[in-house]
């Protein structure tokens, strides 16, 4: 087969720059979908990172209905395997209880995500249900792009390991605790993930009954993710709560540097600290701000942390029950049956399915109080930077971060999880953005990302900074190396 370009030039191209030459006439979607697809079967073999390509849309990209004269017009992407579902498509989630799941209707944000003119061209991998740090099950092992025996970590693992290796430009992920930011900051990628209020969950949820997962995407450029979200946010009819929109489309905002920033550089989180050369890379990201014009300077926000995680806990625990009774009842079962769920989520549900009101209540408490305290620093500060997790990433079979651990305790399993990941999830608890750069590298070689967060509906001042950044670095995110693992290889 003959591609429309080159790898080295296909790998130049961000998805708003092949939407452009589509455009001008120079590319078809069909080349566009049929480069994507040829790309995946370069590298899926040592990713395992997409599930499934969907030939039909490869061949015919307006199959499914996506606008040809979208920002994205034709360019090809990828849906996680959870979240928006597809009319007539296999959505299993990882998960044997969910394999031949085939949902009756599009959501909400796929029509946007179409209307935007992506094409839809396949299923990428995840964790059983996004539970866990790293898409390490029965059905695949998804591996890092920059070190094939590290893990992508997750839950967004397969979108982000195909991004990294140059596959694509934008992939569909979502974030329940960092499952966008942390593995576009172990990959090498952009994750953001927005405020409350900006991309729907309709039909099925809404964010305040999902109350901490996001939907999102994952790019390689500052203004891929600034066209996505202007373009797919927004709210269906009977949300529950208001959706909201800046003055200026975020497409228009990145392209001004933000006025002088009061940063402040964190990560003694409670009972959690990044490693020794963690703190260094974050010190050494403050000082390149400082040079950009910022104040940067040391200093942790007052929040009751062991409180708030053992908040989020909770909300895991029930949250995840009621996904996996849900699924139970689908299949006319009382209780998961041998084989049916990974340990630890077999355990969620043991001890979250019968969660209780005054638990709830009890959480939302502290969910409020936390909000509150974010709140009050970002009268402070304009950003808080930490590195994306306090520890380095795992090799693949590290069980103790998968579900499929053998940890008689849920809640040590997450308490454990939280030392790991200990920077992301209170975004999620608060409702506020944050996102992850490529800044930064671990000892072992792979990406370190830095984070930055915001104030609640403060994303726009996320991007104009992350376009600040990307400009004065000319656009050369990770030192301007490619992985291991990279369709150019």
């Amino acid at each position: 087969m003959t591609l429309a370009m080159s790898w080295d030039e296909w790998a130049k191209h961000d998805a708003v720059g092949l939407a452009e030459r589509v455009r001008k006439g120079e590319l078809k979607p069909s080349e566009l979908a049929a480069q994507a697809a040829a790309g995946i079967a370069k590298t899926n073999p040592a990713l395992d990172a997409v599930v499934e390509v969907f030939d039909d849309v490869v061949a015919d990209p307006l199959k499914d209905g996506m606008n040809p004269d979208g920002v994205f017009g034709g360019v090809p992407y990828l849906m996680k395997d959870l979240g928006p579902t597809l009319k007539g498509r296999l959505q299993e989630f990882g998960s044997q209880i969910m394999q031949g799941n085939r949902p009756a209707q599009d959501s909400f944000l796929t029509g946007k995500i179409r209307n935007a003119g992506l094409n839809i061209i396949g299923r990428s991998t995840t964790p059983e249900f996004g539970v866990c740090s790293s898409a390490e099950n029965k059905f695949y092992v998804t591996r890092n792009p920059w070190n094939v025996d590290y893990s992508s970590c997750g839950s967004s693992a397969g979108s982000t390991a195909m991004v990294g290796a140059g596959v694509l430009p934008i992939a569909h992920a979502t974030d329940g605790g960092g499952s966008i930011r942390i593995p576009a900051g172990v990959c090498g990628t952009i994750g953001l993930k927005v405020s409350r209020g900006v991309y729907s969950l309709a039909p099925a949820l809404s964010d305040l009954s999902g109350l901490v997962s996001i939907q999102g995407c994952t790019t390689r450029t500052v203004r891929d993710t600034a066209a996505f979200v202007d373009n797919c946010r927004g709210g269906a009819p009977g949300e529950f709560m208001p959706f909201w929109s800046p003055a200026d489309s975020y497409s228009e905002l990145i392209k001004r540097d933000p006025g002088k920033l009061r940063i402040a550089l964190s990560h003694e989180w409670g009972d959690y600290k990044a490693t020794p050369q963690f703190v260094a890379e974050l010190e050494r990201v403050g000082k390149m701000l400082e040079v950009l014009g910022h104040h940067v300077e040391w200093a942790v926000p007052e929040v009751d942390f062991r409180a708030a995680f053992a908040a989020q806990t909770t909300c895991y625990i029930s949250n995840f029950a009621q996904v996996i009774a849900g699924h139970l009842a689908r299949l006319g079962l009382d209780k998961p049956t041998p084989g049916l769920l990974e340990p630890i989520n077999v355990k969620i549900w043991e001890e979250g399915v019968n969660t209780s009101y005054t638990e709830r209540a009890a959480m939302q408490a502290v969910f409020n109080t936390t909000s509150r305290a974010f709140g009050n620093f970002f009268e402070r500060y304009d950003i808080i930077l930490t590195p994306i997790t306090a520890k380095p990433t795992p090799k693949i079979g590290t069980t103790e971060y998968l579900s499929m651990s053998d940890n008689p305790s849920v809640h040590d399993w997450f308490a454990n999880l939280w030392k790991f990941f200990a920077y992301t999830p209170l975004a999620n608890l608060s409702g506020i953005p944050g996102i992850s750069l490529p800044l930064a590298s671990q000892d072992h070689g792979l990406p370190l990302g830095i984070q930055a967060q915001a104030r609640q509906a403060n994303d726009g001042l996320l991007l104009q900074l992350a376009a600040q950044i990307e400009r004065a670095i000319d656009g050369k995110w990770n030192d301007g190396k490619v992985p291991a693992t990279h369709v150019t290889h």
